[in-house]
């Protein structure tokens, strides 16, 4: 990287036109012209490069993925429609009838489902490890394993994976390595620098940081990712450009924006360690994680999650959602308003009790998306639906 990370993320941009606009330009086309017959040969023919259709390529996505692609420490990318069509296009690229996959058993609800409903149907099978038992990562590895995935910090438990390990064991076996890096995003944590050959994001959360519009995207190195663009480019799950342009400018602002998510949320889990309606608070950065020393090794701040474990369970945390004032109730995260949600019964509702359990997503545990607000106000909505939990 040349260049001081905000520097890249806000001088990244395409050539101007003819026009010298100052800002890049919405590219709403669903095709491009060619010069002439041999032209359109070679486009297709990959002689040369250029636009062809806006489900292969557009100006607006390639912007926003090479730019995000510099910022983690990548060669390339593609862009999705969305954060789980990034996940799947990651999987489904490199997956055979037959391979095997270990994963980290602390991920989203929809990367589980596909994993245990979606790939087995296609013969592709998996083994779930806990993502900080480097002895299950060794012993879950068999003859027929492709990857190794995880995501870190999980979603919603916060655990964390250590990279540099993972990096290790995937090259020591031949494996790929695939992270989901949507809760650090390449401001706090870059998992290229550590060996992964697959970074995926859900470009919906923090990457737009303002509840507008969804987008994903899978990076690394050209020869992993040209995999991804073959698979991408027959299966269409294309990103438009008008969100590519939205989520480009995003990025300008991602560096401020992660900066004050960190500190609203380091204060945040702070403040309500010792509230006793509250079993446990989690957060990466907190002396009492019981990972906070990979956290600190391994990213620049702690994130924007906090979850709470209220101490009356399922009763207490609806209670709490239900009281707060300003707080907003949804299943997104890293907008710069505050959210909370409550995984047991919305993200994570299709998982089983037992799977839930295993990934320590209690009845009582809420998940708050610390936003951009004052602080002090973020805190005091807090405590006046702590109090109001009977």
């Amino acid at each position: 990287m040349n260049e001081h990370f905000e520097t890249e993320a806000i001088r990244g941009q395409i050539e101007r036109s003819s026009h010298r606009e100052h800002a890049v330009p919405v590219y709403l086309t669903s095709s491009f012209v060619f010069e002439s017959a041999d032209h359109a040969r070679a486009l297709f023919a990959d002689e040369v490069e250029g636009a062809i259709y806006s489900r292969y390529s557009n100006p607006n996505v390639d912007e926003f993925i090479q730019k995000l692609a510099k910022l983690e420490g990548c060669e390339t990318g593609v862009a999705t429609a969305s954060g789980m069509a990034a996940m799947f296009a990651g999987l489904a690229s490199f997956l055979n009838a037959g391979d095997h996959v270990v994963a980290s058993r602390a991920l989203f609800g929809s990367t589980h489902q596909i994993l245990t409903q979606i790939l087995p149907r296609w013969g592709v099978e998996h083994s779930y490890v806990n993502p900080s038992d480097e002895a299950g990562w060794k012993a879950a590895i068999r003859p027929s394993t492709r990857m190794l995935m995880a995501e870190t910090p999980s979603n919603p438990g916060l655990a964390l994976v250590d990279l540099e390990f993972l990096g290790n064991l995937a090259k020591e076996h031949g494996l790929l390595l695939n992270i989901d890096n949507c809760f650090a995003t390449p401001y706090l944590q870059n998992p290229a620098q550590y060996g992964a050959d697959i970074v995926t994001h859900s470009a919906t959360k923090f990457i737009d940081g303002q509840g507008r519009v969804l987008g994903g995207a899978v990076l690394g190195s050209r020869e992993v990712i040209d995999k991804v663009k073959f698979f991408a480019r027959q299966t269409g799950p294309s990103m438009s450009p008008f969100n590519a342009w939205v989520l480009s400018k995003s990025l300008e602002t991602l560096a401020v924006r992660m900066e004050r998510h960190c500190e609203n949320a380091l204060a945040v889990a702070t403040h309500l360690q010792k509230n006793p309606k509250l079993s446990a608070v989690n957060y990466p950065f907190l002396e009492s994680h019981p990972q906070v020393k990979l956290a600190k090794r391994q990213m620049r701040h702690g994130g924007g999650i906090v979850t709470l474990e209220l101490a009356g369970g399922y009763t207490a945390g609806t209670q709490f959602l239900d009281a707060l004032d300003m707080i907003t109730l949804s299943s997104n995260l890293g907008d710069s308003r505050s959210i909370a949600t409550h995984p047991a019964s919305t993200t994570h509702s299709k998982l089983s009790n037992e799977e839930r359990a295993a990934v320590n997503i209690t009845p009582g545990l809420v998940r708050i998306s610390v936003g951009l607000e004052t602080v002090e106000d973020i805190i005091a909505d807090i405590d006046q639906a702590l109090e109001r939990v009977g």
